[in-house]
Formats: C-alpha cells, sequence, structure tokens
C-alpha cells in the first residue's frame, strides 16, 4: 500500500488532515467522513455565528405523498459570493470566504467547502463532502462521500464517489470514479452488495467496504473521458492518459498509464 507520503505531500496544508490520523487503509477515511464534520461543525461554532440562510440561496424540503420530511437541500438561486465564512448550522453546511456559488447548484448536508472555491452551475453535493480550499467543483459534477483537497479541480461533467482527491490534480472532462462494482442478476433482486476486494503486494486484501471509488495523489493528471473502476490507488505525479478504463488496483507515484494494458515510468512523459 502506498504510503502517505507517497500520496499526498501537501497533506499538511490541508485543514481537515486529521481525518488520515491512524488509518490503517485509506477506505477506512471515508466512512469517517460524516462524524468528522459533525464534530468539526461544533468546533467552528466557537468561532463563526451560524445563519439561517442568506440571500440567493433557498433551503427546499422534499417529502413524500403523506408530507413526511424525506430531506433537506440547499438550492442556489442565483451566483453568490461568500464574503464571510458561512456556517449554516441547522442545514449542517459550511462555505468558506471567497467561494462562489453558481445557479442551480444543489449541495445536501452535511458538507464542508473551502475558502476561495468554486462551485459551478448545476454540480451536485450529495452529503458527507469536504472541499478543501482554492478548488473546483464545475459544471454537472456530482460528489458524494469523498474528500476533495486543496487547488483540484473537476470542472467539467464528472463523477466523484467515495474517493480521495489529493492537491493540485485535475479531473479531465467526463472523468468518473467509479465506486460499484458489476452485480449479478441475484444479487440485484436480492440487493446484495459484496465487499470490494483488491490485490496488495501479491495477497488479496478483502476491503471490507461495499462502495470505493479512487484515491488520486497529488499533482495527479486524469485525461478527458476517463473511468477508474472502483478501488484504484494512484501515485502523485501520475498521468492517466484520456479515454482510459483504469483496472482496480495500486500505481505507483511518477508514473503514465496510457492504455488498459501499458504503464510507462514518468521519466518518459512526452
Amino acid at each position: 500500500m502506498l504510503k502517505i507520503e507517497e500520496l499526498f505531500e501537501h497533506l499538511p496544508e490541508f485543514k481537515h488532515k486529521a481525518i488520515f490520523e491512524g488509518i490503517t487503509h485509506y477506505w477506512d477515511v471515508t466512512g469517517r467522513i460524516n462524524k468528522y464534520i459533525k464534530d468539526w461543525f461544533k468546533e467552528i461554532e466557537k468561532t463563526v455565528q451560524p445563519k439561517m440562510i442568506i440571500e440567493g440561496i433557498t433551503l427546499q424540503e422534499v417529502r413524500d405523498e403523506k408530507d413526511n420530511l424525506i430531506d433537506k437541500v440547499l438550492y442556489v438561486g442565483r451566483e453568490v459570493k461568500i464574503w464571510a465564512d458561512l456556517f449554516l448550522k441547522e442545514m449542517g453546511i459550511f462555505v468558506g470566504s471567497g467561494t462562489v456559488l453558481e445557479p442551480t447548484a444543489v449541495i445536501k448536508a452535511p458538507a464542508i467547502i473551502g475558502n476561495d472555491c468554486e462551485v459551478r452551475q448545476g454540480s451536485y453535493f450529495r452529503g458527507n463532502v469536504i472541499v478543501g480550499d482554492k478548488s473546483v467543483i464545475g459544471h454537472t459534477t456530482e460528489i458524494k462521500n469523498s474528500i476533495f483537497m486543496n487547488h483540484s479541480e473537476a470542472g467539467h461533467f464528472a463523477y466523484i464517489g467515495d474517493s480521495i482527491v489529493g492537491s493540485y490534480v485535475n479531473l479531465g472532462a467526463g472523468t468518473k470514479l467509479a465506486n460499484l462494482q458489476f452485480r449479478t442478476p441475484e444479487e440485484k433482486k436480492s440487493g446484495k452488495i459484496n465487499t470490494i476486494k483488491i490485490q496488495i503486494e501479491g495477497k488479496p486484501t478483502d476491503t471490507g467496504v461495499k462502495k470505493f471509488g479512487a484515491v488520486l495523489g497529488d499533482y495527479v493528471e486524469i485525461g478527458c473521458n476517463t473511468v477508474t473502476s472502483p478501488c484504484v490507488i494512484i501515485g502523485k505525479n501520475t498521468w492517466v492518459y484520456p479515454n482510459n478504463t483504469v483496472k482496480k488496483g495500486v500505481y505507483p507515484p511518477n508514473f503514465v498509464i496510457k492504455s488498459n494494458t501499458e504503464s510507462i515510468s514518468n521519466s518518459k512523459k512526452a
């Protein structure tokens, strides 16, 4: 398994680095996100005055046919720039100062969005999301149960599920970090989802989790229309060429993944 320093050299600069403390495997981190956010909110409340709502943003309730409340979502009706840290306590959402929210973005709780970010038109936060500073969650990009660190971008048509994205990462348009394995008809009918298994240093390992996307180290470049299979771990400063499917597994730092069958060292980048 790649060590933290082989993935995230900028982790010390990430405000939420504490979520990685004491981990054994990276898929353990995504299981911590919900609790971490709730604990962090208890601390931030000591320094940031909670608000109910601000102009340009509306709280919408999802109800069933019997008018029972199912969910609450934050809907951005017009472009809003957050001039001071915004803590919507009752919604379970924090947005840092300098961040711009564009029209039709939808945010479900809990979520932390850092400073000076861009949340672009049509983006969808499905809950349990932590986004660092100066990052972009772009047009019609969906993100759920994931960590997205500083200075990283998913500008167009991406899916980020149960994943960890390091700093200075770029996801080309159409990138999908898939998190669910294929299921047989019997599994679908029963609702069963098998846990994901992966080879680590030649040994089969059961992750114990049913959904897990990708871990992308700092400076990783993902080409347009690339799909990573469930449970892909890519070391820092690696390039993945466009129109690629990356098989599950661990990929070292400083590589180029050119096709489904070929990868070459970073020293041969062209």
